[in-house]
């Protein structure tokens, strides 16, 4: 039998976000012009663009927040939705260096338990003089085995596909918040900063697809300000601002957070972008990303990294990997040596070594690309891991020939792989008795998504690692608009009792379309 999630809390959490309701009720948000200069703006420091939190840990979270001008932000946190007794947080002082972003880092919280909490922006001249506060909530990993439900997707807005006012925007979300999720893995593609969005689009059936536009959003992005409003157009969208005042996000990025296939020092052969160079193109893309979204690994005094391990209590720890900023360029994938790879040599001795030291029950490997599924990029290289070759692992597939080796001789048991990407859904079971490559144990791959972008037919599999797909549901077309069943996002559900991991993978309406119940320990289910 399943076990209801957070239900007995589920109406307080979304009691508490009145203020934040209030702020997206609105269809769209003014123009995502930057914020004026502060003596040209009346009255008190505004945050109409959401709250969101992120990184969650047993006891820490960072909370994000965007002002329409110069504030000290200040956050207060709480026990219950009264505020009766709380503990205040001084954040930082946001600016134009910052596009008016800002984020404040709680800690010593208690474990596993509901955090209400609020944002005020408060005139740096005048501290009395505080903006409307906001609202959000989130809830602490556990110290002890607790259910643990999250969601995951990934790609939004991409293909041309914006925020559609006739069918309610982001809808989605909508669906994801309903099942009150502990936090959500966005996959990657957060935007597509390369894919702008025009004020309609003429649809096969010759009716028309509305989009919420913007200026920067009107053509790909090349500059700090561009790539800047491309993270913010997503904000617009109500659906997600209310996600967000409610459930905290762990973030990772992709391509199209820069360019299709990008990959580092590359030079673009794209008539639409001046500024051809990848790598600087990619640099301003990380500064609005880690503007945009509350990072913990994007301190000042750090190395800026995306990739990272978060700890939700015994029961599951996930890994957040970057297959994008440390890759080599994507070519026919056959070298028999090939020590960079997909995720670079730095990273891979980390992951290594952070999954050997888990305790975890469930080992949530989070992948930007999938592994068995041969993504390419044009008519003769490849974007993701696999090349179409089944035979022993070449190129890329060398290096996660390495990393299976290490978990299966480590012993470590309950890793479960998740990603997007290709813009459908699937499940890929991975076992040696399949494979060309044969020391690994079996494991699980699933994927899911869009979020809001276009759904694309299924590719193929490789037979290196002997992936065998019991479920894909996938258009026959390219490039299917949301709400015609191309959309799609997975949920994964821990049970405390007897440690069972369940993915459900649903559509965007929330209908599952698929299950599996993994058994903790068990090799080869």
């Amino acid at each position: 039998m399943e076990k209801a999630h957070g239900t007995g809390q589920a109406f307080g959490r979304r009691a508490v976000l009145r203020s934040s309701l209030a702020v997206a009720g609105a269809a769209a948000l003014p123009p995502l012009a930057a914020a004026a200069p502060a003596q040209a703006l009346s009255g008190r420091p505004s945050a109409d663009w959401g709250v969101q939190a992120g990184d969650v840990t047993t006891s820490s979270g960072l909370v994000w927040v965007r002002s329409d001008r110069r504030a000290r932000m200040v956050v207060e946190t709480s026990a219950t939705e009264s505020f009766r007794t709380v503990r205040r947080w001084t954040g930082p002082l946001v600016g134009p260096e910052t596009d008016f972003t800002g984020r404040t880092a709680l800690r010593g919280l208690p474990p596993g338990e509901e955090i209400h909490y609020r944002v005020l922006l408060a005139d740096p001249d005048d501290p009395r003089r505080t903006g409307r506060p906001v609202y959000g909530t989130f809830r602490t990993a556990p110290a002890l085995r607790k259910d643990v439900r999250f969601v995951w997707s990934g790609d939004l807005a991409g293909q041309g596909w914006g925020i559609n006012p006739d069918r309610g925007g982001y809808r989605i979300f909508e669906q994801m918040r309903r099942l009150d999720p502990d936090f959500f893995l966005c996959s990657g593609d957060n935007v597509y900063a390369d894919n702008p969005i025009a004020p309609s689009v003429v649809l096969p059936d010759g009716s028309t697809w509305r989009n919420v536009t913007t200026e920067e959003k009107s053509k790909v992005a090349e500059t700090l300000a561009e790539f800047r409003g491309a993270f913010r157009y997503n904000l617009l969208d109500a659906n997600l601002r209310r996600f967000n005042a409610q459930v905290p996000t762990v973030v990772q990025w992709d391509d199209h957070e820069v360019h299709n296939n990008w990959y580092p020092g590359q030079i673009l052969d794209d008539a639409r972008y001046a500024e051809k160079r990848v790598d600087v193109l990619s640099a301003r893309s990380l500064r609005a990303f880690t503007e945009y979204f509350p990072v913990s690994t994007h301190r000042p005094d750090a190395d800026g990294r995306v990739y990272r391990v978060l700890r939700h209590g015994p029961l599951l720890d996930v890994f957040v990997l970057d297959m994008r900023t440390y890759r080599n360029a994507n070519s026919p994938g056959r070298q028999p040596d090939d020590s960079q790879g997909i995720l670079g040599a730095r990273q891979l001795r980390w992951l290594k070594r952070e999954l050997s030291r888990s305790r975890a029950v469930w080992k949530v490997i989070a992948a930007d690309m999938p592994l068995g599924l041969v993504v390419t990029d044009g008519p003769v290289n490849f974007e993701a891991v696999a090349q179409g070759d089944p035979g022993a692992p070449l190129g890329r597939e060398l290096q996660i020939a390495e990393l299976l080796r290490h978990i299966k001789h480590q012993r470590i048991t309950g890793t479960v792989w998740l990603t997007a990407d290709v813009h459908y859904t699937s499940a890929q079971h991975y076992d040696p008795a399949r494979a060309a490559f044969k020391d690994f144990a079996p494991f699980w791959e699933f994927v899911s998504g869009p979020l809001n972008a276009g759904g694309f037919p299924a590719v193929k599999l490789d037979g290196t690692f002997g992936p065998e797909q019991p479920f894909v549901r996938a258009p026959a077309t390219a490039n299917v608009p949301p709400g015609q069943g191309s959309q799609f996002f997975g949920e994964v559900a821990i049970d405390a009792e007897g440690g069972e991991l369940t993915v459900r993978l649903r559509d965007e309406d929330g209908a599952v379309l698929f299950t599996k119940v993994l058994q903790p320990g068990r090799v080869g289910q």
